[in-house]
């Protein structure tokens, strides 16, 4: 039976209007675990805290203060050293980038104390995966704070709140940014060395946030950590009348010829100097040239491109000495039947239609979203403790369908002015860049562009340093890199920290 049924006296309509259960106000649901990790002789113990923070806003209605409203919850994992002198003890806050991926791959792959054993290009680790623990963690040097940012991983907005405005670069740096001073503050860390960890989208976050964190919270960083960096998105952009990427993609589908056999008889080392000085010079003079190039000027370029990228000249001739890259992709082993990777051009993969004149999948992201989504929701659960029944979102489409540049209306998306602001502003902020030769997603020649030009005086330029590693995107997924990376940021970070 209805309510009215039962004998309510009151009108249909005031029976409508009966209130429903009341809304269950938004809480942390943090979860806290002990672990020790033994690394040769050492034990290191830790704290692991995961679970969600909400986001609250000061909400101002007609000039009246309403409160601090519940506006998100914002998944995060932390990592303590337990014992540790909290003035001494840097902190690192990490996450990736999309837009809309959560931090899954720095976490699981590169900084946290455990780590997935996905395999390497051409030998891939079959299903169901496994974990390790991670010898080469930064944890030995820095607690860890990996975020998840809105829409990503467990994180989303409240009942009633629109998740869409969280998609956008502003809106993006302010909930990350005061997830950030949430953590500082609440855990008793201003006075802690502070670093940003940002991975491809993640750079832009993290020179954003450099800026950000200073401007709205008066909060200076020791370091930023910018792996697979990209700062000016116009490097990347291959839209119509826009050459400049066609030359800094240039030495990275060096590097992938060169992998797949097809520049013989030449080190890597020689192929990439040759084809960063023709990035550099010739090559960018002729397309600046258009349809003045003279004809053997022409032939020129497509002999020397076809030497330096393992395709034909007469493709070369067809695309009119530009090559994009989904194309390049599609088109390097054709011959075999194959593509290659946009993430990390060393793996290799297959369309339904091997004519197709562009790739359609990318198989190293293939490859790696398997075992890292696998071994994210087993360890959450297992070891870490925390229960949550929403899907975890490695990487949502739907925020990245809607990420609004909306600041950068009829102008190039840059944070490049950003991160110079920051260092200006602090000129005891350091920054790292680390780069992958067979990485067709963010170049590292793109990098180099952008680092160049970046606007810090002299006495500032020693503040940053580049290192370049043989692999891709997700550059750790290469063990020896995975070593050697880890142990270039754990030196950049003791240096950092002014301890």
């Amino acid at each position: 039976m209805t309510t009215a049924e039962q004998g309510s006296t009151g009108t249909p309509d005031e029976a409508k209007a009966e209130p429903g259960p009341a809304k269950t106000k938004p809480t942390d649901d943090l979860t806290t675990t002990q672990h020790t990790l033994t690394i040769g002789r050492k034990k290191l113990r830790y704290t692991a805290t995961t679970g969600r923070v909400v986001l609250r806003q000061e909400v101002l209605t007609d000039g009246k203060f309403d409160g601090h409203v519940p506006k998100a919850e914002v998944f995060l994992t932390a990592y303590t050293l337990d014992g540790a002198d909290a003035a001494q003890r840097p902190v690192t806050f990490a996450f990736n980038g999309g837009p809309g991926s959560s931090s899954i791959w720095l976490h699981l792959g590169l900084l946290g104390p455990r780590r997935v054993v996905s395999g390497d290009a051409g030998e891939l680790a079959p299903p169901p995966y496994g974990l390790a623990d991670n010898a080469e963690t930064l944890l030995q040097h820095s607690d860890l704070v990996f975020i998840d940012p809105v829409s990503t991983g467990y994180s989303r907005a409240v009942e009633g709140e629109k998740p869409g405005e969280y998609h956008g670069f502003t809106r993006d740096l302010e909930s990350v940014g005061e997830v950030i001073r949430l953590w500082t503050s609440r855990n008793g860390r201003w006075m802690s060395p502070k670093f940003l960890a940002g991975e491809s989208y993640g750079t832009t976050r993290a020179a954003g946030l450099a800026a950000h964190l200073q401007d709205r919270h008066g909060m200076y960083l020791n370091g930023v950590m910018l792996i697979s960096a990209v700062l000016e998105f116009g490097t990347l952009d291959f839209t119509p009348g826009n050459d400049l990427p066609y030359a800094l993609f240039l030495p990275s589908y060096a590097a992938v010829a060169h992998y797949h056999g097809l520049i013989p008889d030449r080190e890597l080392a020689d192929v990439l100097a040759d084809a960063e000085r023709y990035a550099g010079g010739r090559y960018p003079n002729a397309l600046a040239q258009g349809n003045r190039l003279p004809a053997d000027y022409r032939a020129e370029v497509i002999t020397r491109l076809a030497g330096l990228t393992g395709l034909s000249e007469d493709y070369l001739d067809r695309v009119n000495l530009r090559i994009e890259h989904t194309r390049f992709f599609a088109e390097l082993l054709r011959s075999r039947r194959q593509v290659v990777g946009r993430l990390d051009g060393r793996f290799t993969g297959w369309d339904a239609d091997s004519a197709g004149e562009q790739s359609v999948d990318d198989p190293s992201f293939r490859a790696i979203t398997g075992p890292y989504t696998a071994a994210l929701n087993h360890y959450v659960r297992a070891e870490l403790g925390y229960l949550n029944d929403v899907p975890y979102e490695v990487l949502s489409s739907q925020a990245a369908k809607d990420w609004s540049f909306k600041e950068f209306e009829n102008q190039q998306v840059t944070v490049a002015d950003k991160l110079a602001e920051a260092m200006r502003a602090n000129p005891f902020l350091r920054v790292h860049v680390s780069s992958g030769h067979y990485d067709c997603a963010t170049p590292y020649f793109a990098t180099e562009h952008t680092l160049a030009r970046l606007q810090v005086p002299a006495e500032l330029r020693d503040n940053i340093e580049v290192r370049y590693y043989p692999a891709g995107h997700m550059m750790y997924v290469h063990e020896p890199t995975r070593v050697q990376q880890s142990e270039d940021l754990a030196a950049f970070v003791r240096a950092a920290s002014n301890r």
